[in-house]
């Protein structure tokens, strides 16, 4: 029963997320922000929605329960969920499960994004890793944690040529490696 109810507030953040995505996407738009990696999108949205139904199907058909330790990784869980929360507000208009690009932007350099380049995505692979295990769903951790990271060796590289290209991003991390 567990799952389920956390399953459905996951889910729910995630629907929330998209809304904000689809706010932040037309601002992004209105103020001359283009679009790239549009090919890879559908299928990381397609690994997202199978991510969650490859979870309900291994906790059902296997009759998974809690984990042991669930209640240390549920904490780390609620912790993942604040940093998600930290770098959708620190990127306010500009955070997206797109890649939009706004010429000669400022590079975001608060909240997470002061201690790396793409928190955003640790808390995705974090998430992938911990939701399964929190049930004992490990065949589902292990699939979409390798699946994640093929996803995001492709995305990664788009969004980081991009920026470098369009906007102040190899100042600031080039600044940021010459402190120190």
């Amino acid at each position: 029963m567990m799952i389920y109810i956390i399953l459905i507030l996951v889910i729910l953040q995630r629907l929330t997320e998209v809304f904000i995505a689809k706010r932040n996407e037309k601002w992004m738009l209105s103020q001359g922000a283009y679009e790239v990696g549009s090919s890879h999108y559908p299928y990381m949205v397609t690994l997202h929605a199978a991510f969650f139904l490859f979870l309900i199907i291994e906790v059902v058909t296997n009759h998974k329960s809690v984990s042991p330790l669930f209640p240390l990784l549920f904490l780390l869980f609620i912790a993942v969920q604040a940093l998600r929360i930290w770098c959708i507000r620190s990127l306010g208009s500009f955070w997206n499960t797109k890649i939009l690009i706004l010429p000669d932007a400022e590079v975001v350099r608060k909240g997470p994004y002061t201690f790396m380049r793409h928190p955003n995505y640790a808390v995705v692979c974090l998430e992938i890793i911990l939701l399964p295990i929190m049930f004992q769903a490990y065949f589902t951790a292990f699939c979409f944690t390798l699946l994640n990271v093929t996803m995001l060796s492709v995305r990664i590289p788009i969004e980081e040529k991009a920026l470098r290209d369009a906007t102040n991003y190899n100042h600031v991390f080039h600044k940021k490696i010459s402190e120190s």
